[in-house]
């Protein structure tokens, strides 16, 4: 399901809800294990616009897009809020340093490259785009980016029936399970180009777009399930009568579907310094 800053905080401010942005964590095998990747196209492309090689990636969770930078050539520092995140990317031999991005200290160094990946709508994006041009050498870009997903509409329909059975005081719209998934994720994207205009240190933000598919079996994806937002404080009994919902609604496609996967980024470099 999409996890956009509408979905999380009405306000449209989901970097004030920590309870919800260092949730992640309770299980972060699972997370590591059952989340997607980004394109190989993406990644590509952020380390060719890179000056040089290092690079910063901001609310690494457990290194997902970082080993895909490293694999690509980077050398890569993490800043993660969540310790058991964190370990988890180290043992991954990812190099990652417990903070929030607001409060975390650079001590001095630069950076070729700024990243985050399905993490900027935690952060304030003015401030976050602000520390992040600090820290970052002249022509490096901050490039954020999420994974959107367009679930068939038979697992949506039912994904949406079990959460407003199971969380029905929530204020988040279900019915956005539905709805196109780039629609759902633009408010974001336009928040992020904004934050980094008003950062006054960045060339115009342009927008990429990666479109691709993953083909899941009914176990994958009820594994990826709990990773969620939405669904990442259910109690055991509550994720069971999600998960005895939205089961029976993939058994009915065969057993198995294909999602269609839009990743999104906005990125800009950082201007010469005058």
């Amino acid at each position: 399901m999409p996890t956009t800053p509408s979905q999380h905080a009405p306000e449209n401010e989901p970097h004030r809800h920590r309870q919800v942005a260092e949730s992640f964590g309770a299980d972060a095998e699972r997370y590591d294990r059952a989340r997607p990747r980004y394109p190989a196209e993406l990644i590509e492309r952020i380390v060719a616009a890179a000056p040089g090689r290092d690079v910063l990636d901001v609310g690494c969770g457990t290194g997902i897009a970082a080993r895909q930078l490293r694999d690509a050539g980077a050398a890569v520092l993490g800043v993660e809020p969540d310790a058991r995140m964190a370990g988890l990317a180290r043992r991954h031999g990812v190099e990652v340093e417990v903070a929030t991005f607001e409060d975390w200290d650079p001590a001095g160094r630069a950076f070729d490259a700024a990243v985050a990946a399905q993490a900027w709508h935690w952060i304030d994006p003015v401030a976050g785009a602000a520390k992040a041009a600090r820290v970052l050498r002249p022509g490096g870009p901050l490039s954020v980016f999420w994974n959107a997903h367009q679930l068939p509409s038979e697992i949506a329909e039912a994904l949406g029936a079990a959460c407003r059975r199971v969380i029905p005081d929530s204020p988040i719209d279900f019915g956005a399970f539905t709805k196109s998934a780039v629609d759902v994720y633009t408010p974001g994207l336009d928040k992020a180009a904004d934050g980094m205009r008003q950062a006054g240190a960045f060339g115009e933000p342009d927008r990429w777009r990666f479109d691709w598919d993953r083909t899941y079996t009914r176990d994958a994806w009820l594994d990826q399930l709990p990773t969620f937002g939405v669904l990442t404080r259910l109690t055991p009994d509550e994720l069971a009568e999600v998960t005895d919902i939205v089961g029976p609604a993939i058994d009915r496609l065969g057993g198995a579907f294909t999602m269609t996967y839009t990743t999104l980024a906005i990125t800009a470099p950082r201007r010469r310094r005058t």
